[in-house]
C-alpha cells in the first residue's frame, strides 16, 4: 500500500515536467486604495505536452514569479486533449468567449501556425504546426485564449467513409421504387 502511493506521485510529477509553459500575457494591476495603488500582477500561462494536450491557467499575486507560477499550476489542472490528424486539426471551428471570436482552420503541412500572439500562445503547446485562425472581435487576450480553448473542445474526429459504388445503378433505383411502391400499396389497403 505504501510503495503504490510513490508510484503515482512520480507519475504525476512525470506527466507535468513533460510540459512546456507559455506566458502569454503579464498585467499590472493598480487598485486605488485610502493610501494610494496597491500594485499586483496577474499572468496567462499555457501549458502542454506538444501531442494533444493543453492548459490554460491565470495566477494573480503581487509579484510576477508568484503569479506565474500559480497560472502554471492552475493550467496544468485544466489540461484538455485535442484530436490532432497528422500535424493539424480535423476540421474548421469556431468559437466565442466574452466578445473574443475566434476561427481555426486546418491546413496543408508545411503551411505553419498563421495565427497572433494570444491564439499561437495555445496551439503551440497544442502540438498543432500547421493551421489557419482568424481573431474575431474583442482583442483582449484572455478572452482570445479562453475562445481559442473553446474551439479546440468542440474538435471530433470525422470517421473516413469509403464509397463504395453501386454495382448496377439502373438496379438500385429500381430497388428503391419498387419499395416505395410496395409501402405505398400497403398504406392504402
Amino acid at each position: 500500500m505504501t510503495n503504490a502511493m510513490p508510484e503515482r506521485m512520480e507519475e504525476s510529477e512525470r506527466q507535468q515536467m513533460a510540459l512546456s509553459e507559455k506566458v502569454v500575457n503579464i498585467r499590472r494591476v493598480a487598485k486605488v486604495v485610502k493610501g494610494g495603488r496597491h500594485m499586483s500582477f496577474s499572468a496567462l500561462v499555457a501549458v502542454g505536452d506538444g501531442h494533444g494536450r493543453v492548459g490554460l491557467g491565470l495566477g494573480k499575486s503581487e509579484a510576477i514569479p508568484d503569479a506565474v507560477r500559480k497560472a502554471t499550476s492552475d493550467a496544468q489542472k485544466n489540461l484538455i486533449t485535442v484530436p490532432l490528424v497528422g500535424t493539424t486539426i480535423p476540421h474548421t471551428v469556431k468559437a466565442k468567449y466574452g466578445a473574443a471570436e475566434v476561427l481555426i482552420k486546418p491546413a496543408p503541412q508545411g503551411t505553419g501556425i498563421i495565427a497572433g500572439a494570444s491564439m499561437r500562445a495555445i496551439l503551440e503547446p497544442a502540438g498543432i504546426k500547421d493551421v489557419v485562425t482568424k481573431s474575431l472581435g474583442g482583442q483582449n487576450p484572455i478572452n482570445v485564449c479562453r475562445a481559442t480553448l473553446a474551439a479546440l473542445r468542440q474538435l471530433r474526429l470525422v470517421p473516413v467513409m469509403k464509397a463504395v459504388p453501386p454495382s448496377d445503378p439502373a438496379k438500385e433505383s429500381s430497388k428503391v421504387l419498387v419499395e416505395v411502391v410496395a409501402a405505398s400499396m400497403g398504406g392504402q389497403r
